[in-house]
C-alpha cells in the first residue's frame, strides 16, 4: 500500500523448526485458525464491546468510588460537564473510525493475539502512529470533565504513562517485528502521540 509516498508492507512469518518442535506450534495455530474463522466484522464488535465497557465503564465506575469516599477531594465544574460531553463523543466517533479504518485495511482486528495482517498508515495514521491509544486516554480525560470526577482524573493521570509504556515496550517491539523496514520508516516520519502532517522523507 502507498499512501502520500509512504510504502508500506505486509510481512508474512512462519515458523519453522524441527519435527519435535511441531506440537508446540500447534496450539498456537489451531487458537488462530478458531479466530480466523469467525467473520472480522464479528469479532471487531466482540473486542471493540468487550473492551469499551472494560475502559470506559468498569474501570471508571471503580475510579468514581473515589468521590464518594472522598467527597473534599470532588469539585463541581459545573457547566464545563458539557465540554466533557462533547469531547468524550468527539474522541469516541475518532476512536471508533481509526478502530474500523486499522481493521478493514489492515484485514485483521486491532488486538495482540489477533492482529491485522497488513501495515496501515492511512486516514488518522498518517499523522499519529497511535490514535487508537491516544483516543482510549482521550475518552478517560473526556468521562472525568464530564462527570466532575476526581477519581476517574487520577484514573485519566495513570493511563497517560500506562499507555505510553504499552506503546514503547510492547507494541513497537512487535510491529517492528513484523514489518521490518516499513515501520521503522513510518516511525521516522510520523509522530507518536501530537498529530501533525507527515514528513515527505525521514532523518
Amino acid at each position: 500500500m502507498d499512501d502520500g509516498g509512504l510504502r508500506c508492507e505486509v510481512v508474512t512469518v512462519s515458523k519453522v523448526g524441527p519435527p519435535s518442535e511441531s506440537s508446540e506450534v500447534a496450539p498456537a495455530q489451531g487458537m488462530a485458525g478458531r479466530l480466523q474463522s469467525i467473520p472480522l466484522v464479528l469479532r471487531m464488535i466482540l473486542y471493540g464491546v468487550f473492551f469499551l465497557l472494560a475502559v470506559l465503564a468498569g474501570l471508571p465506575y471503580l475510579a468514581y468510588q473515589f468521590d464518594r469516599f472522598f467527597p473534599a477531594w470532588t469539585i463541581e465544574i459545573g457547566v464545563w460537564r458539557v465540554v466533557g460531553g462533547v469531547f468524550f463523543t468527539v474522541v469516541l466517533a475518532l476512536y471508533l473510525w481509526a478502530s474500523c479504518l486499522l481493521s478493514r485495511h489492515g484485514r485483521g482486528a486491532y488486538v495482540e493475539f489477533d492482529p491485522p495482517q497488513a501495515f496501515v498508515a492511512t486516514g488518522p495514521f498518517r499523522w499519529v502512529r497511535n490514535p487508537i491509544a491516544a483516543c482510549v486516554v482521550g475518552m478517560l480525560l473526556g468521562e472525568a470533565i464530564l462527570f466532575s470526577s476526581t477519581g476517574i482524573f487520577l484514573l485519566f493521570v495513570l493511563a497517560v504513562p500506562l499507555a505510553h509504556a504499552q506503546v514503547i515496550w510492547l507494541e513497537e517491539p512487535l510491529l517492528k517485528r513484523r514489518f521490518g523496514s516499513a515501520y521503522v520508516e513510518y516511525c521516522a516520519r510520523v509522530p507518536r502521540w501530537f498529530p501533525r502532517p507527515p514528513r515527505e522523507s525521514g532523518p
